[in-house]
């Protein structure tokens, strides 16, 4: 059994497509690093590659900002298809296991490998969300994500690498994994095609003889026919939310 710690650096800017029409509009993965840890969480492998983008070919620069990764660097990389293979194979095995932190890297490498219309089947479906087992390890709230830094400095592992890097974070991910393991860590499945329902709130109606009766014991007079359509009608622009500031 081995354990593929990954990472991966993303771009996305509307303005820059390329035309097509985007399919479930995903981040576009710039950069894929990894270490692959045996069944004793000792480092055997590592993985990085940076991908040339076909979807947003011009990195915000924002994300340049951020990560150090420009436009021109990326022209001469493979794209997408050809990195995810070469990925695909070095995280290949029956009883694989994802560790990310935080969820959004795993869910956004699936949605690019559905948008290249690449084989899924490659990946492991079996993974390990670190980040809120870093919470509970420092006994705090699974709601309360800490940030990768943060916890890699409480946890007093040195800080030899830059952040926002996939590799270097793939690093600091599974030296934290090494650090706060035990048997509470559960490995669990993930469905690419789970989309959460969340449950509508009830529909809310405004009593509006009530709402007149109350403005008539506020002004202690009756209300003219004028007067009680200005209030529904102030009552149905509020609601707009566009007086809102």
């Amino acid at each position: 059994m081995d354990y593929i710690v990954f990472d991966l650096e993303f771009n996305q800017d509307f303005s820059t497509g390329n035309g097509r029409r985007i399919r479930r509009s995903c981040f576009e993965i710039i950069q894929i690093g990894a270490v692959k840890l045996d069944k004793n969480l000792k480092t055997i492998d590592t993985f990085q590659r940076y991908v040339k983008p076909t979807i947003y070919p011009v990195i915000n620069p924002f994300i340049t900002e951020l990560t150090g990764i420009t436009t021109d660097q990326l022209i001469s990389e493979e794209t997408f298809p050809t990195v995810f293979k070469a990925f695909a194979e070095f995280a290949k095995g029956s009883d694989t296991i994802f560790c990310v932190w935080g969820m959004a890297d795993l869910k956004e490498l699936y949605r690019n490998v559905e948008y290249h219309d690449l084989d899924k089947n490659l990946l492991s479906k079996w993974y390990i969300n670190l980040q809120p087992y870093a919470s509970l390890h420092f006994k705090l709230s699974q709601k309360k994500m800490m940030k990768l830094k943060t916890t890699a400095e409480l946890l007093s592992i040195p800080l030899v690498y830059s952040f926002h890097n996939a590799l270097y974070d793939a690093h600091y991910t599974a030296e934290i994994f090494k650090k706060i393991n035990n048997e509470s860590i559960h490995i669990k499945l993930y469905d690419p095609s789970f989309v959460a329902v969340r449950p509508r709130p009830p529909k809310q109606k405004i009593d509006f003889e009530k709402l007149i009766c109350q403005f008539k014991k506020m002004y202690d007079r009756e209300l003219t026919e004028e007067e009680q359509e200005m209030i529904s009608l102030a009552y149905k622009m509020g609601k707009t939310g566009q007086f809102l500031t």
